[in-house]
């Protein structure tokens, strides 16, 4: 009496152990003119989801999602920003914190591909000279309207410095996680390895809280990128 009950059924005492937390907390940031599917990569790959009519993202939106590379348990932080011209003010903020760039296009619309210069200069602005670049053709589910050929695209990347290029398509699917997941290598590869052995908690890998209201806006880079 007054003791504890038996545990019948198998049951134990033993408690679960919390999820081991994060080694290291990047930020990814996805530009791109409007309509490219910024929006449709991010969810499909954080969520597995994919919308047919998603409206066009107002400023900038996030999503996290944990994943593990070279031993390490990663936080990502994916950052969609808008394509309209009137929230550059807002997005640019983003730039200097985040250590990969996704470019996107439509291979379907010339016209994104043609404004891929003017992001290019947004990136040589604000972004950190050491930030990871991938470009990426998107929607390649829709080959048979297809206006910009891989070649083109290969080419553009090719001008940049450390810029890789890839196709995908979110509705299908595909290449979606080997572009975020090859982009982490990438930025994984260049860190010091006394970084990646010592954590520092100073450095840019520390878990840090999630952000609420973007950074300030940085000054302009003299480093200019392009060729």
């Amino acid at each position: 009496a007054g003791g504890s009950p038996a545990l019948s059924g198998g049951q134990s005492r033993r408690r679960k152990q919390p999820p081991r937390p994060a080694d290291f907390k990047l930020q990814v940031i996805i530009i791109g003119s409007r309509g490219v599917g910024k929006t449709s990569l991010m969810e499909r790959f954080t969520d597995d989801t994919f919308c047919e009519a998603c409206k066009s993202t107002v400023g900038v939106d996030f999503k996290i999602k944990t994943v593990e590379l070279r031993g390490k348990k990663i936080r990502l932080q994916i950052w969609d920003t808008a394509g309209q011209e009137r929230f550059n003010s807002i997005t640019s903020a983003y730039y200097r914190s985040a250590k990969g760039i996704i470019l996107v296009y439509d291979i379907t619309k010339k016209e994104t591909f043609d404004d891929l210069p003017k992001w290019m200069k947004m990136i040589d602005k604000y972004a950190s000279e050491d930030a990871e670049l991938l470009l990426v053709g998107n929607k390649l589910d829709c080959e048979v309207d297809r206006e910009i050929t891989r070649q083109q695209g290969e080419k553009f990347a090719q001008q940049i410095t450390g810029m890789r290029f890839c196709e995908a398509s979110a509705k299908d699917n595909f290449n979606v996680d080997e572009i975020f997941l090859k982009l982490v290598d990438d930025i994984l590869k260049k860190m010091p390895l006394d970084v990646i052995r010592n954590e520092l908690s100073n450095s840019i890998l520390s878990l840090q809280p999630e952000p609420e209201i973007p950074p300030e806006l940085p000054s302009p880079r003299p480093h200019v990128r392009c060729c």
